[in-house]
């Protein structure tokens, strides 16, 4: 049989676990992923408004406001782009809900077509683990032995212009370029 001062001492280690165990599990809930609006909010109530063949770009802009973007070639088409985002630890957010209303005018300015798209109409785009050359970023000894020349001047700490920077007159002037504290030539 254990003695009384330990039995207390165990009641209360294991009272303690399972508080921190329950205050650990309710936090997840607390600190959970925070849905963040984004783009032009617009409601159902709001374009359903629009009428093809007879609301023009004016009553557009009044129900709805300026488009998030217009199309790429064709400033008759307006887009109007919302979604909600949420925080994913290590990697991209995730994309709660996500909903796109396309308006096309013709040319006098009266809407033709009213289309929506939501997260079911999206596309997933997968990322390339390749490496887009760039030209001129790698250079052969020859460029980096002539790229040298030029940069070191030995006669710049004999004018007073040196690390220090004390000195007056023509050590002041020659405070250009890389390296000894901005002396020296740039390529």
């Amino acid at each position: 049989m254990k003695p009384p001062r330990q039995n207390k001492i165990s009641r209360l280690r294991n009272t303690c676990g399972a508080l921190a165990a329950v205050i650990a599990l309710s936090g997840c809930a607390v600190f959970g992923p925070t849905p963040t609006p984004r783009g032009s909010l617009v409601e159902a109530d709001d374009y359903n408004q629009l009428i093809p063949g007879a609301s023009t770009r004016a009553d557009a802009l009044d129900l709805l406001g300026s488009p998030t973007t217009k199309g790429a070639f064709d400033d008759n088409t307006w887009i109007y782009i919302s979604m909600s985002t949420y925080l994913v630890p290590m990697d991209f957010p995730g994309i709660g809900k996500q909903q796109v209303v396309v308006l096309k005018f013709d040319d006098a300015g009266t809407l033709q077509t009213l289309r929506t798209l939501n997260k079911k109409d999206s596309r997933s785009v997968a990322m390339i683990n390749s490496i887009t050359p760039t030209p001129g970023t790698k250079i052969n000894i020859l460029q980096q032995i002539l790229g040298n020349v030029g940069r070191y001047n030995p006669m710049q700490n004999m004018m007073g212009g040196g690390a220090a920077g004390g000195g007056s007159g023509m050590g002041m002037m020659n405070n250009q370029g890389p390296g000894h504290f901005g002396s020296g030539n740039s390529l």
